[in-house]
């Protein structure tokens, strides 16, 4: 029996969504889906919840919890990693409380910035002995990673951890229905054109029955810009640098210079950034879980629809031959011609038998490599450091981070910096 491996499986809403989805594929019925988590209680819900669902269905699946990810993972064919390293409280918590008490403000941090520098430092070893296990058990598995910070992770799979990985983000997807829907525009038999870094792809191109539909945004978004909503960054940046970006305002308010700035609060109102964010939606979904739990881990009657994730999809895709596009993160070999050879980059791919094949585009307009470049700067700075182990590398990453160097001098950085090492203790692994 093939297998299907989730790792982070304790995502019991994430996991029924990815493992639903396969469930529902007809291509994929004689699989095993291998579950594991390191919290054995959320672990055994998303069994139960899958279990559940399996019966309601009538799907094949066979359901299996492993608490041990080395025997998860032996012989599977796909992978899935939706982890995160140290959750809420404490690691969340000090991303944002630390770079608070030096004046620096985030939203999500989940990115770039000091709170995703630091993400990465304490994801990127758990994430390589993942690697380890699957070059030894199942290396020629493919790899599907949904987890923060994308770009970086995604990167130190392919390249140190030689594992065939692939990066999977809702923002490809949602960016067309997020930009037209509150506009007013249809959607239907609109062509797109999307490639970039994750979290700052460029809607390149946009027509419909091969007429450019920019001009019409531009006036249709100028006139609700007039009024506060939530995509105001988005807006802004579209107006200055001419394409709209693929994740949301939230996000890109802490991956620019332009927006967060303490001598400045006024930009806070006037683009309605919603300061400390993630923090909110943390603790929104520990409270909504109390009452979740319940209706979804033991509900004997629980239904699923297939839903947009890639995954199913990519699966379903590899197994029968149907040809599946994405916009996937990939390693840039040669695909954006004016963005480094290193950086982890995001465009078209096609889904087959092959594997996962992404397609070329050629130079990016020179401004928006510009703005890609400030970030991948940290990204591959951050890995440096991951590397090497070196603390002169954190502080590069940070003071080449857009929005950190904008607020904070250089002496600041780097005491912020040791403040957060200090903080996040055994969470990272030593520095020197």
């Amino acid at each position: 029996m093939s297998k299907i491996t989730f790792i982070g499986a304790g995502s019991t809403v994430f996991a029924k969504n990815v493992l639903g989805d396969v469930m529902m594929t007809p291509a994929l019925q004689e699989f095993e889906i291998a579950l594991h988590d390191i919290d054995p209680v959320r672990l055994q819900d998303s069994e139960n919840m899958l279990n559940n669902l399996k019966a309601t269905s009538g799907s094949r699946c066979r359901i299996v919890s492993y608490p041990d990810r080395r025997e998860a993972l032996r012989g599977a064919k796909y992978v899935v990693n939706a982890i995160q390293v140290g959750g809420y409280d404490p690691c969340t918590i000090t991303d944002f409380e630390i770079p608070k008490k030096f004046g620096l403000r985030q939203t999500i941090a989940d990115t770039l910035g000091i709170g995703g520098i630091f993400r990465n430092l304490r994801t990127i070893p758990v994430m390589l002995e993942f690697a380890k296990d699957i070059r030894e058990v199942c290396p020629d598995a493919w790899f599907f990673n949904y987890t923060n910070p994308m770009a970086v992770l995604t990167n130190v799979m392919n390249t140190d951890g030689g594992v065939k990985t692939v990066g999977l983000c809702h923002s490809v997807q949602a960016c067309i229905p997020h930009l037209f829907k509150p506009l007013g525009l249809d959607m239907e038999g609109v062509q797109a054109k999307i490639a970039g870094i994750n979290h700052m792809a460029w809607l390149l191109e946009v027509t419909k029955d091969g007429v450019d539909l920019y001009p019409e945004i531009k006036r249709r978004a100028a006139e609700r810009q007039k009024e506060k909503h939530n995509d105001m960054v988005r807006y802004e940046l579209m107006f200055r640098f001419g394409y709209y970006v693929t994740e949301s305002s939230e996000h890109n308010a802490e991956y620019h210079p332009y927006f967060i700035k303490r001598n400045y609060p006024e930009l806070i109102e006037r683009y309605n950034i919603p300061l400390d964010e993630y923090p909110r939606r943390c603790i929104r979904q520990i409270e909504r879980w109390k009452t979740m739990r319940e209706e979804l881990v033991n509900n004997k009657n629980i239904e699923h629809t297939r839903s947009h994730e890639y995954a199913s999809y990519m699966m379903e895709a590899m197994e029968t031959n149907n040809p599946f596009r994405i916009g996937g993160n990939v390693m840039n070999t040669g695909l954006i011609t004016n963005l480094p050879k290193e950086a982890c980059v995001e465009v078209t791919c096609l889904v087959d038998r092959n594997g996962v094949t992404p397609t070329y585009v050629g130079d990016l307009p020179p401004q928006l490599a510009a703005l890609n470049r400030t970030n991948i700067n940290t990204q591959l700075l951050t890995i440096e450091a991951a590397r090497t182990r070196k603390k002169e590398h954190i502080y590069h990453a940070a003071m080449l981070d857009p929005h950190t160097s904008a607020e904070l001098s250089i002496d600041d950085i780097v005491a912020m910096c040791d403040a957060m090492i200090e903080a996040h203790g055994d969470w990272l692994p030593k520095f020197h």
